[in-house]
């Protein structure tokens, strides 16, 4: 059977009694949990005890959790099994360590795959680890904030009308991503400057390729525009989004919180809740500047082109 581990670790400030009770309070986990945001509607039944808890539904699958032992303020493990959308098992752990930052929590899953899934390996652990991390910051905002600075508005299906565009194609890691975007948008803004009469709606980035194994990707940057200006830069590509229906998850937050309403719609193709269209890439609408609101009042459209 292949091993799969992971772990996963994250800077909280806040006393140790806290996160701790955080952990251990199952009715909390709902806030914070990076699948359960994926399925509002799905159930969460927390035993009177408070030591285990069940869930179901059509994005999340079913399963449950259940607390095995304690060391207070230190260790938490438990027990994971799987029932949807297949059988399996997971030891579970969170340890908490002291820190100058205030306490490393740290998340790790101990598990294995069915012997013919052995290829899905690499895989499985670039996607759990990915949904630890989103799972730990939204943890992290609810012990230091009270407050998770992530929600999602399920908009469904609806027209988008074709968008001509110039923009940065960009490969990059993920890690450098944030940055490589800031660059790609600043050279479109210098571009554009001067030419508010040539735009023609709010910028997006086309998202072409991800490896969530190596950890990289392939996307363009864009600027909407009415027609493609015959003096774009060597380093600037044009295109065109062409008329399409999509379905759209508005997300409104941190920017660093967008793979909550990706992961959300990649469970949703998986589960062929919806059909997506092939050679129309999916992307993300940005509806507000970041230079003018809060980092938790931005509101992006994640949008991903259907059948």
């Amino acid at each position: 059977m292949p091993a799969v581990h992971v772990t996963k670790s994250i800077q909280i400030n806040a006393p140790v009694e806290d996160i701790y009770a955080t952990l251990t309070d199952f009715h909390q986990w709902r806030a914070w949990s990076p699948w359960l945001i994926m399925e509002p509607e799905a159930s969460l039944n927390v035993a009177e005890d408070n030591q285990s808890y069940a869930w179901e539904g059509d994005r999340v699958g079913a399963g449950n959790m259940s607390i095995v032992s304690e060391n207070k303020n230190k260790l938490i493990t438990y027990k994971l099994n799987f029932l949807k959308p297949w059988k399996s098992t997971a030891d579970v752990q969170f340890a908490l360590e002291p820190s100058e930052q205030g306490v490393k929590v740290s998340w790790s899953m101990d598990s294995s795959l069915p012997f013919f899934m052995f290829w899905m390996k690499k895989m499985m652990i670039a996607f759990i680890g990915m949904d630890y991390e989103r799972g730990l910051r939204m943890l992290k905002e609810v012990i230091e904030d009270k407050e998770i600075k992530s929600s999602l508005d399920f908009k469904g299906s609806n027209a988008f009308e074709a968008t001509n565009y110039i923009g940065v194609k960009v490969s990059c890691s993920l890690d450098d991503m944030a940055d490589t975007m800031k660059s790609a948008f600043e050279s479109l803004g210098k571009y554009m400057d001067g030419k508010a009469d040539l735009k023609n709606g709010d910028p997006f980035t086309i998202y072409h390729k991800w490896d969530m194994v190596k950890r990289n990707a392939t996307y363009t940057s864009a600027i909407p525009i009415k027609s493609i200006p015959a003096d774009i830069p060597a380093s600037m590509i044009s295109g065109k989004i062409p008329t399409t229906n999509v379905y759209t998850i508005t997300h409104t937050g941190k920017y660093e919180h967008l793979g909550n309403a990706w992961t959300t719609l990649y469970n949703m193709q998986r589960s062929k809740e919806i059909k997506c269209a092939k050679g129309i890439h999916p992307f993300e609408v940005y509806r507000n500047d970041p230079c003018e609101v809060d980092a938790k009042d931005l509101v992006t459209d994640v949008n991903f082109p259907l059948k």
